[in-house]
C-alpha cells in the first residue's frame, strides 16, 4: 500500500511573498522610478507623431511658401535673447539654495529616513539631518556644476515653456529640455554636456565624499540616474504648473520673460 507523507505548508507564494517583504523598500521603488524613466521617454517619443504627420500633410502654396519661410525664420531669431550674467546668478542661487530644494532635499531625506538608507546614518534626528545634509549637498554640487560647465561652453541652463499646444508636444519639451540647452547668441537648442553630466558629479561627489566606504562608482550612477529624473520632473512641472505673477516659479525667470516677443499659447 501507497502511503504519503505530509510537509509543512510552505508553498510558492509564501517563498514569494517572504522575499517581498524582506526587499528595502528603496529596492522597490528603483522599479517604480525606472519605470517611469521609461513612460516618460516612449511619451516623448510618441509626442512627436502628430507634428511629423502634420509635417507631411500640410504642401503650402507655391505663393505662401517664401513668405512663410521668412516668417518663421524671423520669428525664431527675434525670439530669444540671451540672459544677463546677473540673470544667470539668480537663477543659479535659486536652484541651488532656494527654497525648492530646501523642500526636495527634506522629501528625500524623509523617504531614505523611511528605508533606512544608508543605514550606517541610523534613525532619529541626527540620521535625518545626515541624510538632509547629503541630499542638499548633492543638489548644491550638480547645480554647480551645470551652470559652471554651462558657462565655459556658452550654453543658456534656463528653461523655456514650449510655445506648442497639446500635452503630449509640451511633455516632449519638457523631457527634451532635460538633456538640451540653448547655445550662442541666436539660442539654437543643442545636446547638453552639462546637463547630463550634473546629476552624476553631484553623485559621486557624494559618495567619495561623505558616504559611507562601501558604496562605490555604481552606487553613485544609481543616485545620479535618480537626479536625472528629479530634474526632469522639475522641467515638467514648470512647463504644466501655474506661474502667474503671484507664484513661486515667476521668481525663477524661467518663463521666456527674458526675449520672448511672443509668449505663445501657453503663457
Amino acid at each position: 500500500m501507497l502511503t504519503w507523507t505530509s510537509k509543512p505548508s510552505h508553498d510558492c507564494r509564501g517563498d514569494f511573498v517572504g522575499r517581498l517583504e524582506r526587499r528595502p523598500i528603496w529596492a522597490r521603488f528603483e522599479r517604480t522610478l525606472r519605470a517611469a524613466m521609461l513612460l516618460l521617454s516612449v511619451a516623448a517619443s510618441l509626442a512627436d507623431l502628430p507634428n511629423v504627420a502634420r509635417a507631411q500633410s500640410i504642401v503650402p502654396s507655391e505663393d505662401s511658401a517664401p513668405s512663410t519661410g521668412t516668417t518663421i525664420a524671423v520669428k525664431q531669431n527675434l525670439a530669444y535673447e540671451r540672459p544677463t550674467q546677473k540673470t544667470m546668478a539668480s537663477d543659479y542661487f535659486f536652484d541651488a539654495f532656494g527654497p525648492d530644494p530646501i523642500v526636495g532635499s527634506a522629501a528625500a531625506a524623509g523617504f531614505n529616513q523611511l528605508g533606512n538608507a544608508p543605514p550606517e546614518w541610523h534613525q532619529g534626528a541626527e540620521g535625518y539631518g545626515k541624510r538632509f545634509g547629503s541630499d542638499l549637498g548633492i543638489v548644491a554640487v550638480a547645480t554647480t556644476t551645470r551652470y559652471g560647465l554651462a558657462e565655459a561652453l556658452r550654453e543658456d541652463t534656463l528653461y523655456y515653456r514650449c510655445e506648442c499646444r497639446g500635452v503630449f508636444p509640451r511633455l516632449r519639451h519638457a523631457v527634451l529640455s532635460t538633456v538640451t540647452a540653448r547655445r550662442g547668441d541666436d539660442g539654437h537648442r543643442v545636446f547638453s554636456f552639462p546637463s547630463l553630466v550634473a546629476p552624476y558629479a553631484g553623485s559621486m561627489t557624494a559618495i567619495y565624499g561623505w558616504y559611507p566606504n562601501r558604496f562605490g562608482a555604481k552606487d553613485g550612477f544609481r543616485i545620479g540616474n535618480y537626479g536625472l529624473l528629479a530634474y526632469m520632473g522639475g522641467n515638467v512641472a514648470l512647463e504644466f504648473f501655474y506661474s502667474g505673477p503671484h507664484s513661486l516659479l515667476s521668481r525663477m525667470h524661467l518663463n521666456n520673460a527674458h526675449g520672448a516677443l511672443d509668449p505663445g499659447p501657453n503663457h
